[in-house]
């Protein structure tokens, strides 16, 4: 099996790792790139890695809000490596059609690992739509993260039986035994870390799309007597962060404070001492953020148009409305008020978080590739 997908993230590793493990699988990862400086500051954990990969030469620019990144030697890959299944992330670099067209002309089954939803903004674009309508059609098989994904998948007219689920995942054992240690030493990290003694948690970009100002509008619109209790925590970097900090100042009461960009290692502790944690993004794929908060025991409050929210966030949290900071301000009054909800939400985190593991993912990986064989077979 040829897994092809852009950059080494550090939540894929662990998923790779599990695929490498399974018995039946022979896996090569092809990476399109290490990473894009651009848009990520994480570590790239190269020393994690169990399992076969390479990484293209590549060129890569902004231009404008698109992301334009150029490979060589795709053919050349597949051709070294002769799959028997080619698994793609995604449709939109030159490089996955290469690879399809390859795969096509070497009647090699080729599965589309697709994130897209409904609600995904960048799904309005009509060439986008027709190019992603054409990749479609020439798939054999396909794998989503979770519903809104599938349900994505079958309104383009895809069947049914030729989707399989590989629930999205993280670390889970990592970010849950990191959180243990971290409530055992609250005190000293709160200090350390500065930060308030009581507080919701967002992580991410600061960028508009991911609904930071909706959120900051929602936590002004809480009551004064709760601000000046329970503060608001933003780790994360982006283009909006001074404006973002220009508002913040004036609020009053309340506390707001801006961590900067956090790596996986240092995350646990964000999100074990939060009580809390708000995802309140107008368009994402699925917000992989999510599943770290649950690992890490939080209550969970949501849009309805993240891609993870019809799988992740059900008795553990609140589904809010995007752009909609009364709704976010009623959900985080609510939670921050009911200590019994707190702990509820918390435990039902733990236990729903456990059926997206590394594993699960890898699972739902190898099953995809064993159903379009099956297909092109």
């Amino acid at each position: 099996m040829v897994l092809i997908t852009e950059l080494i993230a550090p939540y894929r590793i662990p998923v790779f790792n599990a695929l490498a493990r399974r018995k039946e699988v022979e896996l090569h990862v092809i990476f399109l790139s290490r990473t894009d400086a651009s848009q990520r500051q994480w570590r790239v954990y190269e020393e994690e890695i169990k399992f076969s990969y390479e990484v293209l030469p590549c060129w890569r620019r902004r231009v404008g809000k698109f992301n334009v990144l150029l490979n060589r030697g795709m053919a050349e890959s597949l051709r070294k490596f002769a799959p028997d299944v080619v698994i793609c992330g995604g449709y939109n670099y030159v490089s996955s059609w290469q690879a399809l067209r390859w795969a096509k002309r070497h009647s090699v089954p080729f599965v589309l690992w697709s994130e897209s939803t409904g609600n995904d903004c960048r799904n309005k674009h009509a060439p986008m739509e027709f190019l992603k309508s054409k990749f479609v059609g020439s798939c054999d098989g396909f794998v989503v993260p979770g519903q809104s994904a599938r349900d994505y998948l079958l309104s383009l007219g895809v069947r049914s039986e030729d989707v399989s689920i590989a629930p999205n995942a993280v670390d889970t054992a990592l970010f849950a035994s990191a959180g243990a240690v971290v409530r055992q030493n609250a005190a000293q990290l709160r200090a350390q870390l500065a930060l308030p003694e009581r507080y919701f948690l967002f992580v991410g970009r600061l960028v508009a799309e991911k609904g930071v100002f909706d959120l900051l509008d929602g936590y002004e619109r809480m009551s004064p007597a709760l601000r000046a209790s329970v503060g608001l925590v933003f780790a994360g970097e982006g283009s909006m962060r001074a404006e973002l900090e220009s508002r913040a100042r004036d609020i009053h009461p309340g506390r707001v404070h801006f961590a900067g960009f956090v790596h996986r290692d240092e995350l646990a502790a964000y999100y074990a001492l939060a009580e809390c944690f708000v995802f309140p993004t107008r368009t994402d794929p699925w917000g992989l953020v999510v599943n770290e908060a649950m690992a890490c025991g939080l209550p969970v409050i949501c849009t309805g148009v993240a891609g993870c929210a019809a799988d992740l966030v059900q008795e553990n949290g609140r589904l809010v409305s995007p752009a909609n900071a009364d709704e976010l301000a009623s959900a985080m009054e609510d939670i921050a008020i009911n200590s019994d909800i707190r702990e509820r939400m918390a435990g039902e985190s733990r236990q729903a978080i456990q059926a997206h593991s590394p594993e699960r993912c890898a699972a739902g990986l190898a099953l995809a590739a064993t159903v379009s064989e099956a297909h092109v077979g």
